[in-house]
């Protein structure tokens, strides 16, 4: 019951009955109209019976059986000239609801009709309108209201019988085709998709589009698309898993290696043979850079610590920023900012400090001396967008800029640190992404959630 076949049918069999309702509403306020109608055409002919007799007066018995054929207590007919012809019983019941047919408003019908079926006992209508055999003559008969909504209630379950005969046959016609047309397809694909999530190497749960150019055909080829582009990523992964633990290993080793090397280098350093004083800086350089490349590739490897979230002032980022990038060299490299006062981060503050970092570390290794950092709010969330001065990027290294291992701003740099940034700017629910670019210099641009008492 809870199956998209078995809502769609029911939704079907709703709608239906719901059109019939729509349907009946003027349907039954016409019915009424229709039998009021026939009831003064036949007290019109009915009246019409005394000018055929002697004097214009007719005996009681056959006036009763006129007002019997009608169904009427009287009848009175008013001509064009003035003349009136009536037919009565010697006594009716009391009380009177008056009903006009003369020009009758839609909605006042509708409203009569049901008014009419709510009754619980019998009233006595007097109808009054024109003659439908002779609009210039003014009929008005006087009858009870149970044979009306006798009649009424009869033609009611007749619509209903129809209706729900044709709401039951519609929904299946249109259950049979959704079903061939969709569910039966969504039901495979569904089933493909489960079996992929259990295993994702096993072909044979594959779907073919069999040549279809609908939605379903076009979902089934991207299905298949995606399922190859996954797998392959899967293989990738694995295969980067796996290269990940061997160089995490041996970046420990070497690491190891490399602390051994730098103690060696530290003697050597205090040698006082012109030889060795002349090779030693470019020693110690070089196991120095091997050793942070070890170190990041550690970093990299690792998965993202658990994040320990807090409110974070961009301005105090700034202010560590400033004192890591220019008391170093000498005021050389200038940090600005501007809207960081307003703005407070719901963030892990040393990992938010590796972003931008990172980002200013890239950027000055390129050969920017002027960074900018500008903040302000939207909807809620922080934009940040850090603005430097270097060269830009080039063109061939954009599209491979969060790649790791794949572009570095200097040439025996990782490439890992904007790939780095743009995951723990991720892990915070957040991205970043390179705004612009240009000879006059980059613009990376953070979008991050901002510090919220709730």
């Amino acid at each position: 019951m809870r199956s998209l076949s078995f809502r769609l049918l029911c939704l079907t069999i709703f709608f239906v009955m719901l059109s019939e309702v729509l349907i009946y509403t003027p349907s039954i306020a016409r019915f009424r109209l229709t039998y009021l109608t026939e009831k003064l055409d036949k007290a019109h002919l009915a009246a019409l019976a005394i000018d055929g007799s002697p004097d214009r007066v007719i005996s009681k018995e056959l006036t009763f059986e006129l007002l019997d054929h009608v169904g009427a207590y009287e009848i009175v007919v008013t001509g064009p000239d003035g003349d009136v012809r009536s037919l009565s019983r010697p006594m009716r019941p009391p009380g009177e609801v008056h009903v006009s047919l003369h020009a009758p408003m839609p909605l006042e019908l509708v409203y009569d009709a049901f008014d009419a079926l709510f009754q619980t006992g019998n009233r006595i209508l007097r109808v009054t309108g024109p003659a439908p055999m002779d609009p210039s003559a003014t009929v008005a008969v006087t009858l009870d209201e149970f044979p009306l909504r006798a009649v009424m209630y009869d033609f009611s379950w007749r619509i209903l019988t129809l209706s729900v005969l044709i709401s039951v046959f519609t929904a299946a016609l249109v259950f049979v085709s959704l079903r061939w047309l969709l569910v039966r397809p969504l039901q495979r694909i569904t089933g493909s998709l489960v079996a992929f999530r259990q295993r994702p190497e096993d072909r044979s749960t594959d779907l073919d589009d069999r040549g279809r150019r609908d939605e379903i055909g076009v979902a089934l080829r991207e299905l298949g698309l995606m399922k190859e582009e996954m797998r392959a990523a899967l293989r990738q992964r694995t295969r980067l898993a796996a290269l990940g633990t061997a160089v995490s290993k041996i970046s420990h080793d070497l690491r190891n290696m490399l602390a051994t090397a730098t103690l060696i280098s530290d003697r050597l350093s205090m040698s006082q043979d012109p030889d060795v004083q002349k090779v030693t800086p470019t020693l110690v350089k070089a196991i120095d850079r091997a050793a942070a490349l070890c170190s990041t590739t550690l970093n990299f490897a690792r998965e993202t610590p658990p994040l320990r979230l807090s409110p974070v002032r961009l301005a105090d980022l700034v202010d560590d920023l400033r004192q890591e990038l220019e008391a170093p060299r000498g005021g050389s490299v200038r940090v600005l900012a501007s809207g960081a006062e307003t703005i407070e981060l719901q963030a892990d503050r040393d990992q938010m400090y590796r972003v931008f970092a990172n980002i200013a570390s890239n950027a000055v290794n390129a050969g920017a001396d002027l960074l900018r950092i500008v903040a302000h709010e939207d909807g809620g969330r922080a934009v940040i967008d850090v603005i430097d001065n270097g060269p830009g990027i080039p063109e061939e290294g954009r599209g491979r800029l969060f790649q790791p291992f794949q572009f570095s701003s200097r040439r025996d740099g990782t490439g890992l640190g904007l790939t780095i940034a743009r995951d723990i700017a991720q892990a915070h629910g957040g991205t970043l992404a390179l705004e612009r670019t240009g000879a006059d210099g980059s613009t990376f641009r953070l979008n991050l959630p901002r510090y919220t008492d709730a």
